[in-house]
This record gives C-alpha cells, structure tokens and sequence, in this order.
C-alpha cells in the first residue's frame, strides 16, 4: 500500500495480512480526499477504525496538521505506529484504543468492520456530541445509514464498487 499524495507521495506502508483488518481501496481514498481538498489543510483528521493508518496518513501527508488515530487490534495498532515512525510523523498524531467525546476533530473518517453496523450509529453519535463538524462513513454499498445522528446530517453518498462514503456535516445552529 502507499500513500496517493501530498508530502508522503508514493511512500510505502505496511498493512495488516489477513482479513482482520479491510484497507481502504486507493481509488476510493483517491475519491474521499478529491472531495475533501479544499478542506484539509491545517485541520485535525480522526481516523477511527484506522488499521494501518493509512486514511489518516493520506490526510496528514495532504496537509492536515494532526491526526488521531482510533484503532482496537492489536496487530493494526503495531503496524499503524510504525508506519508512522517510518515517516517520521509520531509527534503530529495521536493514537488511541478508544473513540471518546474527547478526540475532538475537525473531520472524521470512519470505517468499521461492515458486519458491525451498530458501529455506525455509536460513532456518528459520539462524534456528533464531540463536535466534529464534517464526517466521512465509509460503509458496504447494501448498508444505508440514517439521514442524521445528532447534529450531523447526511449530505452526499458517493458510490464506488461495494463501497460508499456517506459525508455528514454539522447542521448550523445546533
């Protein structure tokens, strides 16, 4: 896998053998981030569900100034930190076993195991009470989130293969 852009263009990083973890696809990451251009630079980037990290490195490498990375398995969480030792961009982000209302980010990504889908739900709602304005839910193509979660509402589905990205953003004045 390698980083499309940005500071780390063409950069390798290691990902997790095995089906444990789903990379996200390069064409996919090649999409979400051609639509999140004009709003990446100088931003906090949650990467929930990180695996290796590399949605949160993409964002890093395009510009955001920090990143958080959320990720429980173990194996991930190995291959993530040195991923990030590799660039050497330890101190620009944060990692973390626990999405928590304190991980305050200006855009999230979020991309649980497909077959959890009560995921979806949590996260979006968590987030929403952190205050993260704009999220980005990567999810199966048969799986159709709710129009909102909180304060955040649902703006935009692009479809790609099996995969969508549901973008919601921070309603005003809630």
């Amino acid at each position: 896998m390698r980083v499309i852009a940005g500071e780390f263009r063409s950069r390798r990083i290691k990902s997790v053998p095995g089906l444990e973890v789903r990379p996200t696809p390069d064409r996919l990451r090649e999409a979400l981030f051609s639509v999140l251009a004009l709003r990446i630079a100088g931003t906090v980037f949650l990467d929930c569900y990180a695996g290796s990290g590399s949605v949160g490195i993409e964002a890093l490498s395009r510009g955001a100034t920090r990143a958080i990375f959320i990720e429980k398995n173990g194996r991930a969480l190995e291959a993530l930190r040195e991923n990030l030792k590799s660039l050497g961009i330890e101190g620009r982000a944060t990692v973390s076993r626990t999405l928590r209302k304190e991980n305050v980010a200006d855009i999230a990504f979020i991309d649980p195991p497909y077959h959890l889908e009560g995921e979806y739900r949590s996260a979006l709602e968590t987030l929403s009470a952190a205050g993260c304005g704009f999220v980005v839910a990567q999810h199966a193509t048969r799986f159709t989130l709710e129009t909102s979660y909180g304060r955040l509402k649902k703006m935009r589905v692009l479809r790609q293969g099996d995969n969508c990205l549901s973008f919601f953003e921070a309603s005003a004045g809630e």
